[in-house]
């Protein structure tokens, strides 16, 4: 076939995908092989790629393609997540342009549209994920709404609330005033640097007497809910008013003074405002200190009559934040005004200010189930990688704090939770309605016909859904395998679960390590006695060259698809990975996704420079025979190097090391070393090797750029489904000769030396030169390499010192080249005489070092031989360009 004469990375992406797809060449089912399973975190439903997708899914698809080399079955199962609050709020701002409002519809008919909204829009970025080149089971795609997985949402809250894990109470929660609906703490956000707020400071006069405290509060429009002042126990500016009585400014209610080793000294006044309905700490302290809750502020942000103040009802809480300052300045009790730097907190989805909220929700009781999954980690049972992040999933696993896990929303899981009567412990908490109308029957003695049944109106938060992902995907919950009496799975009776389960690695962000990671730890041991999976990968966050995390409000963040449209998928995702370690953040620079499509090019070209050579049945040159030699040990050794970078999660040092073998070892030297003069033909025996060499070339690069090398692949073989790269084993190691690589570095030395000379004195590749060599001991390089590379007629052996010639220094040999006509003497006088100027400076540094007695005892062996040789080697460099300065005439 005629092989393109430029790289088309557009064309071959979309054949390649399209011939994966119609062979199904990623299917796996269970067999003899053993398993590789990764599971991918599910985007959320109404998400489209953008460059955290673009990185998390390269570095899957790197590992998964690896693994399919390597001989394992590998199972790469995809899938979204329903993402409660982000689609409802989709759904709700469709319906509203429609001229439909949420409260106009039923349940059923709100979910109906909810479906719909699903269908059409919640597969865009699986099918993104395609054009990346993700090789996933595309039929094993899930959704966390499906019918199976959602039934074991439901079964799994029934048996936590069986087990006692699961109970209903009033907690303070995080609240989101917009969407009405309950938050966890991931779905909380914070401006990286703080942001810029104001600190008002009251006066709250002491009852009974003239004096005043000063309080210091970010909220003043809260003060209707104070019901104590708190001071520091220690404070000696408060001490005497503790036991004594304040009254709340503007409505004058009676509030104590209470002592509290919570409050800080140093900040703001020192004394605190206590508002338990408002803040979770204040909650705390009126929980210590039994405190009246008052309420002020309803579920959409505006105020009650709880405020006490008629004019504020039913304003909005900032809006009354600006009347109640005002009202403070005028009845003077506004002592001043500060700014200050803080951080508050917003909805992920909303972007509203998130509201601390007294609420009856669902919990799960965190602290007794999480055990086994901190002590996973701890004992290395699951690898995190980095390591470092061990010390903040033990920091978070110490101090859980029960989970909210319901959610003011009606698309999600349902929860099963079923009201008989108006008691507070009226309800039965069932897997359908129908086990609960028989147990609230039971509960009431009556005929389950006659049961009046309300199931309750809330969904599961969507993590409490996605913490079952790794079992869920493998219908692990089903009535077949999950027993309700012990509330486990039977692994032995599911093939799938017992074959895929425990997936080998998850990729993911550092900041769902406690949201998401630990959940599913936490499931996997509670239902099978075994982790989730072997090893956590934990990659930064994408930045741009500034440092600042991409995002749509700065637009700095480039659409991924059109990085892809310009570089290709193979160049963005090498662009990607070029600058991305495991755990540290990525600063991107759109120039690495260039640097990745030249690298494809470079490829390319080298592909099509070796199909181009005719071959004849030729004698082999040495350089050729040494080139061969020399590459299979290089390439054995630095895949050495490449399989200790992978099995250390180490995927952006695993490129890089695959990237320079590829540039500079096979492009820049191997290829040049093999190469036939101009015109003429290759031997059979060094085409057919480096035939062998490229695909060998391709097996370890096809990970990271798997469309150019299935593309060049298909150049050579002609069964494309049988042999395809993707299939391809991993390339084994060999035997590596550390002479011949060390010839090689030698070798390669005295070429850029030569180089170098005609470089800088204008000598022409095609004028052949002449190299004289002198004290060879030790520097043993190939000659016919060094003759073909450096454009010499003859290397000469001379035990004398040659005169008016370029000269170099390699190892201790010296070389010469003779100098032509018109070559300025007293110029590379000069040139010598710098060289032997710099050398004695940096032989006077090491021997400062080795006359040093503190360094020399206290320095390890090794150090000391080292600086020994930069001294043996000084010397040595020294005397010859003593002598070849001399030799000048």
């Amino acid at each position: 076939m005629e092989i393109p004469s430029k790289y088309d990375p557009t064309a071959v992406e979309d054949k390649w995908n399209s011939f994966w797809a119609e062979n199904e060449l990623f299917r796996s089912t269970p067999d003899d092989r053993p398993s590789y399973t990764v599971v991918i975190p599910p985007p959320n439903v109404t998400g489209v790629l953008h460059m955290g997708h673009m990185l998390n899914n390269t570095i899957q698809d790197v590992c998964v393609r690896r693994a399919r080399q390597m001989g394992y079955n590998a199972c790469w199962v995809p899938g979204t997540d329903h993402a409660s609050i982000a689609t409802e709020a989709k759904v709700v701002q469709l319906l509203r342009q429609q001229g439909i409002k949420k409260s106009d519809l039923s349940r059923e008919d709100f979910l109906k549209h909810a479906f719909e909204w699903k269908d059409k829009y919640g597969g865009i970025i699986l099918s993104q994920l395609r054009k990346l080149g993700a090789s996933v089971d595309w039929k094993r795609t899930a959704f966390t709404m499906d019918d199976a997985y959602y039934q074991a949402v439901i079964r799994v809250f029934v048996d936590l609330h069986k087990k006692g894990y699961i109970y209903r109470g009033l907690r303070m929660i995080n609240w989101d005033c917009e969407a009405k609906t309950a938050l966890s703490n991931e779905e909380v956000i914070y401006q990286e640097n703080g942001e810029t707020s104001l600190l008002y400071h009251v006066r709250y006069a002491i009852e009974g007497s003239g004096e005043t405290l000063t309080i210091a509060t970010q909220r003043p429009e809260t003060i209707m809910g104070d019901v104590a002042i708190a001071v520091n126990p220690s404070d000696e500016r408060y001490k005497h008013l503790i036991g004594h009585f304040a009254l709340v400014p503007m409505i004058d209610r009676r509030i104590p003074i209470i002592a509290d080793d919570y409050v800080e000294k140093d900040f703001g006044t020192g004394c605190l405002k206590v508002t338990p309905a408002h803040d979770p700490n204040d909650y705390e302290i009126g929980q210590r200190h039994k405190l009246p809750v008052i309420d002020t502020i309803n579920d959409d942000g505006t105020l009650n009559e709880k405020c006490e103040l008629p004019e504020y009802v039913g304003l909005d809480r900032f809006e009354v934040r600006k009347k109640v300052v005002a009202r403070l300045k005028t009845e003077g009790l506004l002592v001043k005004e500060e700014e200050f730097i803080t951080r508050i907190g917003r909805s992920e989805r909303t972007q509203t200010v998130v509201e601390p909220k007294l609420s009856l929700q669902w919990f799960i009781k965190m602290k007794d189930i999480s055990q086994q999954a901190l002590q996973a980690v701890e004992s290395d049972e699951i690898k995190l990688h980095p390591a470092k992040f061990k010390n903040t999933y033990r920091h978070w696993m110490e101090n859980v704090r029960d989970w909210c896990i319901s959610r003011q929303l009606w698309w999600g899981h349902r929860i099963p939770a079923y009201y008989f009567g108006s008691g507070e412990n009226d309800f039965v908490v069932a897997e359908s309605e129908t086990e609960a109308r028989h147990q609230a029957a039971d509960r009431l003695g009556i005929n389950p016909a006659e049961v009046q049944l309300r199931q309750d109106e809330d969904v599961l938060d969507t993590w409490a859904s996605s913490w079952l992902w790794p079992i869920a995907v493998f219908d692990g919950f089903n009535d077949d395998y999950f027993d309700k009496k012990t509330g486990k799975i039977n692994l032995s009776a599911n093939k799938e679960l017992s074959y895929y389960y425990p997936t080998k690695v998850l990729v993911t962000a550092p900041e769902i390590l406690f949201f998401w990671v630990a959940r599913m730890i936490i499931a996997g041991y509670e239902y099978l006695d075994m982790p989730p999976f072997a090893d956590v990968y934990l990659h930064g966050i994408v930045r741009d060259k500034q440092g600042r995390k991409m995002s749509k409000s700065l637009g700095n963040s480039p659409d991924p698809l059109d990085l892809i449209k310009t570089y290709g998928a193979d160049g963005t995702r090498v662009g990607m990975l070029l600058s991305s370690p495991a755990g540290n953040d990525l600063l991107f620079d759109e120039s690495l996704c260039e640097q990745g499509r030249n690298f494809s090019n470079k490829i390319w070209n080298a592909f099509r420079l070796v199909s181009g050579w005719e071959a004849a049945n030729i004698e082999q040159p040495a350089s050729a025979s040494f080139a061969i030699e020399w590459f299979e040990s290089r390439f054995n050794q630095q895949l050495q190097l490449i399989n200790e970078s992978y099995d250390k999660y180490r995927i952006s040092e695993a490129l890089m090391i695959t990237y320079k073998l590829i540039w500079d070892d096979f492009c820049s030297w191997y290829l040049e070393l093999i190469k036939p003069a101009y015109q003429q033909p290759i031997d059979l025996k060094t085409l057919s090797a480096t035939k062998k060499i490229f695909e060998r070339i391709l097996g370890i690069l096809h990970p990271f750029m798997p469309f150019i090398t299935e593309e060049i692949w298909q150049y050579l073989t002609d069964d494309q489904v049988k042999t395809c790269c993707s299939l391809s084993q991993w390339p084994t190691g060999g035997m590596v000769n550390q002479s011949i690589i060390d010839q090689f570095e030698s070798s390669a030395q005295v070429i850029a030396e030569i180089r170098t000379i005609r470089l800088q004195n204008n000598l022409p590749n095609k004028e052949k030169l002449t190299l004289f060599r002198r004290g060879s001991e030790g520097q043993a390089i190939h000659e016919a390499a060094v003759q073909k590379l450096g454009g010499l007629e003859q290397i000469i052996d001379t035990a004398d010192k040659v005169d008016n010639a370029y000269t170099f220094i390699s190892g201790r040999t010296e070389f010469f080249i003779p100098f032509g006509q018109n070559v300025d003497i007293e110029a590379e006088r000069q040139k010598l005489q710098d060289e032997l100027t710099y050398t004695l400076g940096f032989l006077e540094l090491v021997m400062k070092k080795l006359n040093n007695e503190k360094f020399v005892s206290s320095a390890p062996a090794a150090v000391i031989d080292n600086e020994r040789k930069k001294k043996e080697d000084a010397e040595s460099k020294i005397a010859i360009l003593t002598d070849k300065l001399s030799a000048l005439k």
